[in-house]
């Protein structure tokens, strides 16, 4: 079988967004780790963000490559620079980003015919539905690598069958998830359909009908996380594997710094500010790349952390660092206040070296799925803040599936900048201090339940885990499909 892996080449193609090329990069390297040929595509100025990553998988011997294509976001009117999701400062602009993505189809495959070793399989990510075409024209199978959990495909699953947004209850009435084991309730307010227009609602039919052609699917997460909700995806797509926590590829300093973005702080100088906090006492609060955020709610957020008395790491994105957020901070003299208790990380931070840190008990997220398996990779309960997309089904698993959260409150699935709705500073305190307190037995509980996960999820890759031998069973499946 060793020989015949070695010939296997497998074509990533991720979303330019962070929240998929990052996973996707450390499948890749997974997948490079089991002696397979793997290349990932992408575009110039990404090629650049996170070409540090693969040079950390090169030094170790790995067969991996990241092959740019010229992005043609000029045809569709994008302005220059704009290759990644996070830079689009607009809804409309995500729309030409994506529209930009599939005329990357014409020369993906003119690139493709050039590939020694040809590819075997491709694997890309649900919002790709062109590269099934791709993937038939060649006559290789295609994967679909899923950005979210199991929980949520399944319950998203279940409430399209229920017709939940068809019904007349308002947006403020709850209601069940119809058929899983768990209480888990929503609003229509909750939900991410509400916001959809007939564009998004096309292309989300589009996916629809392209899982249907894919050979199978990855998802990143662990089958001991969410055994049912694995079974339950296995019942509709019977080729479905769990391959994940990803990111625990990462071993050292160097590769956990690297991952993603360069870092806007020196990791040393990070390392040793956590060094001398006391153990699980620091909250780190980091809200993703692409939610959006008020200056308001933004200054309601520092307020808060400054109120809560706790030692804090607090993450302001270069997009949310507005002209009156520092005005803000200058004239209240903001980080003077917090000096030797907090820290002000403007732009991309080291998430996976912050939170594997025993100095961080608690980590404040917007509960984006990657976020959400790295808090749990580290063992580390979290207060949740959901925004938009399927964070609200995120927070449910969190808090009510796997009890290792506590709910900060906001309820409105809507980008924060387009919401009224506002989190104030006393309600971001009380949320810490009630998570932070060690008296409480629930929120013992809680700790213990995150440390009980975060072992697991090391497990779940190590040799003879159930994420190792799901990539083992995906490499002998393309190895069937080749055949």
């Amino acid at each position: 079988m060793a020989s015949e892996v070695t010939q296997l080449h497998f074509l990533l193609i991720p979303l330019m967004s962070q929240s998929h090329i990052i996973p996707l990069t450390d499948f890749a390297k997974l997948l490079a780790q089991r002696g397979v040929v793997v290349s990932i595509i992408t575009t110039p100025l990404n090629y650049i963000r996170y070409k540090a990553s693969i040079q950390h998988a090169l030094e170790s011997g790995l067969t991996i490559q990241m092959l740019p294509l010229e992005f043609p976001g000029g045809q569709v009117g994008l302005p220059p620079g704009c290759e990644n999701m996070d830079s689009a400062a607009s809804v409309d602009l995500a729309w030409d980003l994506m529209l930009a993505s599939e005329i990357l189809k014409s020369p993906l495959e003119e690139m493709i015919e050039k590939l020694d070793p040809s590819p075997s399989c491709i694997i890309s990510t649900s919002a790709l539905p062109w590269t099934q075409q791709v993937a038939d024209n060649f006559k290789i199978p295609r994967y679909i690598f899923e950005t979210v959990s199991c929980f949520t495909l399944l319950c998203a699953h279940k409430l399209s069958q229920a017709r939940i947004q068809e019904t007349e209850i308002s947006d403020s009435e709850s209601f069940l998830v119809p058929d899983i084991p768990h209480r888990v309730e929503f609003t229509k307010a909750q939900l991410p359909a509400r916001e959809y227009s007939d564009r998004v609602k096309s292309f989300v039919e589009q996916i629809g009908k392209t899982m249907l052609s894919a050979r199978g699917a990855v998802v990143n997460s662990f089958e001991e996380l969410e055994p049912w909700y694995v079974e339950g995806c296995r019942k509709e797509r019977q080729r479905l594997w769990c391959i994940g926590p990803v990111s625990l590829c990462n071993k050292n300093l160097a590769e956990k710094s690297d991952r993603g973005d360069k870092a806007s702080i020196d990791e040393q100088y990070c390392m040793s500010w956590l060094d001398s906090r006391e153990p699980r006492s620091v909250i780190y609060a980091c809200f993703g790349s692409l939610s959006r955020i008020s200056a308001a709610q933004i200054k309601e957020i520092g307020l808060g952390l400054e109120a809560s008395n706790c030692p804090f790491i607090w993450i302001i994105r270069s997009l949310d660092s507005s002209a009156e957020v520092e005005k803000w901070l200058a004239e209240e003299k903001f980080e003077q206040r917090i000096e030797g208790r907090g820290l002000i990380i403007r732009g991309w931070a080291p998430q996976v070296l912050i939170l594997s840190h025993p100095s961080v008990g608690g980590f404040l997220t917007h509960c984006g799925w990657n976020s959400t398996l790295e808090g749990i990779s580290a063992g580390v309960p979290m207060i949740t803040w959901p925004m938009c997309a399927e964070q609200f089904y995120n927070e449910k698993f969190i808090v009510d599936v796997l009890k290792i959260g506590l709910r900060i409150g906001f309820e409105v699935c809507a980008v924060a900048e387009q919401s009224n709705a506002l989190v104030k500073w006393d309600q971001v305190k009380k949320s810490i201090e009630k998570f932070m307190d060690d008296r409480d037995d629930e929120g013992r509980d809680r700790r213990r339940r995150a440390q009980k996960f975060g072992e697991m999820a090391k497990a779940a890759l190590e040799q003879g885990g159930s994420s190792y031998l799901n990539i083992t069973l995906l490499i002998q499946d393309v190895m069937q499909a080749c055949k």
